[in-house]
């Protein structure tokens, strides 16, 4: 039997940020498709495996997928209704004892440490959140010869238009340079608008545009 996943609690958490994520989570079964995010599949299985810094894990898919890679993943959430599933996930695939889980809210502190690959899978909240910080937050977590990737909304699915019609999204582009990264310390590898089919929380089909940053640390 697989032991219970690391998890670890940071007490620097808003309740009306976690109660606002516990109850999207708490409103179905299951919210995401529990596969991995498909870019950070491609960037990830072509890297030799190190240790991962994984941010709004959510239910576990990438964490999970990561591991079963032989990556060493510290998965950090706001939301212990999405950790839960996860560590739940992640016993059943049996990957336990490659994942730490840890409850942060990244508005208010940060996961210590410094990783082989950050990465930021549609790191964007329809509450208020300080995204360029959190990235530049990011960016300093990742280890010499690592890498930060970046992948994020490049405009709102077309199942969820109707419901935000005046959001604005960054170019991938304007993503990078709010990092504000010494160009003598840091080598761009990709930045890209990538496009896709994708499907919804309903079962809904459309196309997708993702934008995605790639940088590594000298």
């Amino acid at each position: 039997m697989q032991a219970a996943a690391t998890r670890i609690e940071s007490e620097a958490v808003d309740e009306e940020t976690a109660r606002y994520w516990d109850e999207l989570y708490a409103a179905r079964e299951r919210y995401w498709s529990g596969r991995a995010n498909p870019h950070l599949v491609t960037v990830a299985g072509a890297l030799p495996p190190g240790t991962v810094l994984d941010l709004g894990c959510g239910e576990g898919g990438d964490a999970i997928w990561l591991a079963r890679q032989g990556w060493r993943v510290t998965a950090v959430d706001v939301s212990r209704t999405a950790l839960d599933r996860a560590a739940a996930e992640a016993s059943a695939a049996g990957v336990t004892g490659r994942i730490d889980f840890r409850r942060h809210d990244l508005t208010r502190d940060f996961p210590d440490g410094r990783f082989d690959l950050v990465s930021a899978q549609f790191l964007q909240s329809p509450i208020e959140f300080p995204r360029d910080e959190v990235l530049r937050a990011a960016a300093r977590a990742v280890a010499p010869g690592g890498r930060l990737l970046i992948v994020e909304h490049g405009e709102m699915p077309p199942w969820a238009r109707a419901h935000h019609p005046e959001t604005h999204f960054p170019t991938p582009q304007e993503t990078l340079a709010s990092l504000a990264l010494d160009p003598d310390a840091w080598h761009t590898e990709r930045v890209e608008a990538v496009h896709r089919e994708g499907t919804g929380p309903n079962g809904e089909t459309g196309h997708l545009v993702d934008n995605l940053v790639l940088v590594r640390r000298r």
